[in-house]
């Protein structure tokens, strides 16, 4: 992306974690401009949708997306046996994934030479163990997605969807191959998204950043430092705190670093910084530039939280401490946007969600979806959100890969209708981070690093302190 001279640009945010993996001290590139949008743009939606060159219903009819893509029906022989469930839970088009392919499928269609972003959709249709349906994603004649087992990637619950995207595919023949090589049991398929990349839209413009200048700790103006107990929340293991040791800004990063240490009652020391009360918004865009730790156990996030978490509770004592509360609602009431979860266990699937009481985790309808991300280790990648009255959408490396709409409900489904704050955090192990671990025994951290900026107000917004006038 070309730098403009009249823009301010977000510079880097470091993060490590004890375990095996190599560090680089190459300086990362500037990071793209942000901007918000007020209520009356509604730009999003549009502008991704005309991204879509090709989208078909495998095994299934003609049908429109609440994301607005047009889904054609499968008019060509395409191979496998077609299959139907009654039911799809965990995504907004549940009939899209009722029809799907199973067996030897091969796809071929003619495409003008160029590079594709693709989304897989899938569901597992049979409740089978884990392990019992694993296949490859073959396409143009590479492995875009190994071992994939929809069912383990969906929680272990069958009949969930799952979008898996993959970026970056090149045709040169005039023709997209995608084929499916089974490892056990037989592939799947249930509709196929091709894209190009999206461009960024030129209105943006940039509200908020932090270039972490200087050395010592982050800026108290722009971000807040937790220090928690283990266990706090999602049953990590690693104790916050504010030493340098764990939070740090040096030579023009951020460092968020985790230690295999005693500490509080822990066993692990890490950090974690929000800029809630100092750089919250409503509606906008939102980059981050990060390069990932490797290692199982290590749980790193770029996320959001509504900044009056209280706003649709129902069972919150005033002031209560919701976090980690047992009997406080205020999540998943009043919403939580992921723009990107990485698990060390599955290093090349980058995760995007959302959170609120119609959707989580509990009623197996989580709205989530992955992308492949083969080297987020070794190289920055660019992790997005955006966010206006109609969708919350994500993107890797500007590639969208997850599209969440507002139904037009009440606020069980769509709570992100107020101010949210950006959070940054490093845990080890937890209720998803543990899963598959194995002990972390290298003897020097390794270095997490990314960029973040986001939006306070759209272009057409009069200054003002007031939070409810940004963006």
């Amino acid at each position: 992306m070309t730098n403009h001279p009249d823009l301010k640009w977000a510079l880097v945010l470091v993060a490590a974690v004890l375990t095996s993996c190599s560090a680089s001290d190459e300086a990362p590139r500037p990071v793209g401009k942000l901007v918000s949008t007020d209520e009356s743009t509604k730009l999003p939606l549009p502008l991704h949708r005309d991204s879509v060159v090709w989208a078909v219903n495998v095994g299934g009819n003609a049908y429109h997306g609440t994301d607005g893509i047009n889904y054609e029906a499968e008019h060509s022989v395409i191979g496998g046996v077609a299959g139907h469930v009654e039911k799809a839970l965990g995504t907004q088009d549940p009939e899209l994934y009722k029809s799907y392919r199973l067996g030897d499928i091969t796809i071929q269609h003619r495409l003008p030479n160029g590079v594709y972003d693709l989304t897989f959709k899938f569901t597992e249709p049979e409740d089978i163990p884990i392990g019992a349906r694993v296949f490859d994603v073959i396409a143009e004649g590479q492995v875009v997605i190994p071992n994939l087992d929809v069912r383990h990637m969906r929680d272990n619950n069958h009949l969930s969807a799952l979008a898996s995207a993959v970026t970056n595919v090149s045709v040169d023949d005039g023709q997209l191959d995608v084929s499916f090589v089974a490892h056990t049991g037989e592939p799947l398929l249930s509709a196929l998204v091709v894209r190009r990349k999206p461009q960024l839209d030129p209105r943006w413009e940039l509200h908020w950043s932090d270039e972490f200048d200087g050395n010592g700790a982050p800026d108290p103006e722009k971000w807040g430092i937790d220090v928690w107990p283990p266990r706090k929340v999602n049953s990590e293991d690693q104790a916050y705190t504010a030493r340098s040791k764990n939070v740090r800004v040096e030579n023009g990063l951020l460092i968020l670093e985790a230690h295999r240490e005693d500490f509080d009652g822990a066993k692990y020391t890490s950090g974690r910084i929000h800029s809630r009360g100092k750089g919250d918004f409503l509606y906008g865009r939102a980059d981050v530039r990060a390069r990932l730790p490797a290692g199982r156990g290590t749980w790193s996030a770029a996320w959001m939280l509504p900044s009056d978490p209280y706003r649709y509770a129902t069972t919150c004592k005033p002031n209560e401490d919701w976090q980690g509360s047992r009997t406080c609602d205020a999540w998943p009431n009043s919403g939580e946007i992921d723009i990107l979860e990485h698990v060390g266990f599955n290093m090349h699937k980058i995760w995007g969600t959302v959170h609120n009481r119609a959707y989580f985790f509990i009623n197996q309808e989580q709205r989530k979806a992955s992308v492949e991300g083969r080297d987020v280790n070794t190289a920055f990648h660019v992790y997005s959100v955006e966010w206006n009255p109609e969708s919350i959408q994500l993107f890797f490396d500007g590639s969208l890969y997850f599209t969440y709409t507002n139904e037009g409900k009440d606020w069980r489904a769509w709570p992100y209708d107020h101010p949210y704050h950006v959070i940054l955090n490093l845990a080890i192990g937890g209720d998803w981070g543990a899963q598959e671990a194995q002990s972390t025994t290298a003897s020097s951290p390794c270095k997490w690093k990314l960029t973040m900026s986001e939006c306070l107000r759209s272009r057409n917004d009069q200054k003002s302190d007031s939070i409810d006038r940004h963006c």
